[in-house]
């Protein structure tokens, strides 16, 4: 018994030794214009998670990647390996430097220093006679000149449209992915073809029409690894957006398509002959369509926000004085559609003057989810003196669709106000001038227009005879 817990600690110990090792290997320093170079990234004693792209070099152009993986025990101590190769095929000939670059593998930095690679006439192909029948190589070689037959090598693979949700209420968000998936019993050789442009297409034809969309930006497609259906596969997301729908209509997704290259590869392979040849293949996405329901009742249920929210607020001062200016800011924290979020609805009145607030918001998309902040800072004044709670004016109303009802964010901070009343100052403050104050004087009788112009007429018939009478008088004497 003792030499079997022996035997079990030291491959135990000797697992733990196998330490995660990253390196970058360049190809040879000399190829045929014909021929590929590569940039081998191995992973050894760890699972190779994630990677950034290679780099671009100077007169040669991608041309795929493969890759290649293996387990090994040697003296009960497990190693493992695996690889990812790019392939570079020369524009030209000449001598090329490829310069120094870093890759993020795994989240580790990785350097290469770069090397000079000299590119070389296209390699000819020798014919070459059989000699010997009973040499196993000689068949090897003069196979060449035979037509190389390529098979099709089935895809372990699929492209699905996921939501997060299949139901949802009017402005509650639920969480778009379109993905491609790769198993990891895959033999197929595939890279992605035109995706830029493919990707243009798709979204033009997924993207509803009745949302407010919040798109996570997807710039680099790294493979991850998922379980699905108790198997594991490498999940690459090509597109990924947050959808918050305005109205009821059902929103529908159709099933689009994802052209993919993939290599047959030669049924009879050589040393020196073409071992795959480059052909395409489509895969498709499955409908689905999401329900939205209706928020219930209520007065404010056309313009609340959706989501799950909390309060977070800040008060300079809660003791003041009667027009003492102070600042408070109203942050509302959560998941949702921040950019939605409306200030509160601060009721008027001679208390305290509130000023529009200044906003500011803070959207962080990741997880799968949208998250963020949206604040609102108001500059205040109080007129009148007493005790008050800040939640009786300041309050924001939302419905919490996991809890299926509506909820209120209020205040609860409360100030003091001392000093003298502001009231007599507001009232001053909106005096509207003297024509208004005579109006309490004024007879309240109607009066007919066409009686004032008549009156008017004959006062002044009466004036205009007084200065001719005065003139005769005058001029008599």
């Amino acid at each position: 018994m003792k030499l079997l817990l022996s035997c079990i600690t030291i491959l135990i110990l000797s697992f733990s030794i196998s330490a995660q090792e990253i390196r970058i290997d360049l190809g040879p320093d000399q190829v045929a214009v014909n021929q590929y170079f590569t940039i081998t990234l191995t992973v050894e004693n760890e699972r190779l998670k994630n990677y950034s792209p290679f780099p671009e070099i100077p007169g040669f152009v991608k041309r795929g990647t493969s890759s290649s993986s293996s387990t090994n025990f040697i003296n009960g101590q497990m190693t493992s390996s695996q690889s990812i190769i790019q392939n570079y095929q020369p524009t030209k000939e000449g001598n090329f430097r490829i310069p120094a670059f870093t890759m993020t593998v795994n989240s580790q930095e990785i350097s290469s220093p770069g090397k000079v690679v000299k590119v070389g006439p296209a390699m000819q192909q020798r014919r070459r006679q059989r000699r010997n029948p009973f040499d196993p190589f000689d068949d090897l070689f003069n196979n060449r000149s035979q037509p190389t037959e390529f098979i099709d090598v089935q895809a372990d693979a699929f492209l699905a449209l996921t939501t997060g949700k299949s139901e949802v209420y009017v402005g509650e968000g639920f969480t778009t992915t379109l993905a491609f998936y790769v198993a990891e019993t895959n033999r197929a050789d595939m890279r992605f073809y035109d995706l830029g442009k493919q990707i243009t297409e798709i979204v033009k034809q997924i993207k509803p029409t009745n949302c407010w969309e919040e798109n996570f930006n997807i710039d680099n497609i790294n493979g991850e690894p998922v379980t699905v259906n108790n198997r594991t596969f490498t999940q690459y997301k090509i597109f990924q957006a947050t959808y918050y729908p305005l109205n009821t209509d059902p929103i529908s997704f159709p099933s689009v398509p994802l052209k993919l290259i993939k290599y047959k590869v030669a049924k009879n392979p050589s040393f020196f002959g073409r071992n795959r040849q480059e052909d395409f293949e489509t895969f498709y996405s499955k409908a689905k369509t999401i329900t939205i329901k209706e928020l219930p009742p209520h007065p404010l249920k056309e313009s609340v926000a959706v989501g799950n929210y909390r309060l977070q607020e800040n008060l300079t001062n809660s003791n003041l004085k009667t027009g003492q200016s102070f600042n408070y800011s109203f942050d509302v924290l959560g998941e949702g559609n921040i950019s939605a979020i409306e200030a509160p609805a601060i009721p008027t009145g001679i208390d305290f003057d509130f000023y529009a607030p200044n906003v500011k918001q803070n959207i962080k998309r990741a997880n799968n989810s949208v998250r963020g902040t949206k604040a609102f800072s108001y500059y205040a004044i109080p007129n009148e003196p007493g005790e008050y709670d800040l939640g009786d004016f300041i309050y924001w109303i939302y419905f919490d669709p996991k809890k299926e009802e509506y909820d209120t964010l209020r205040s609860r901070y409360s100030v003091n106000v001392s000093g003298e009343s502001r009231k007599n100052e507001y009232i001053l403050s909106n005096d509207l001038g003297s024509f208004y104050d005579r109006i309490e004087f004024e007879d309240n009788n109607l009066t007919s227009l066409d009686e004032s112009s008549f009156i008017q007429i004959f006062a002044n018939i009466f004036i205009l005879a007084m200065f001719a009478i005065s003139a005769i008088l005058v001029f008599k004497k």
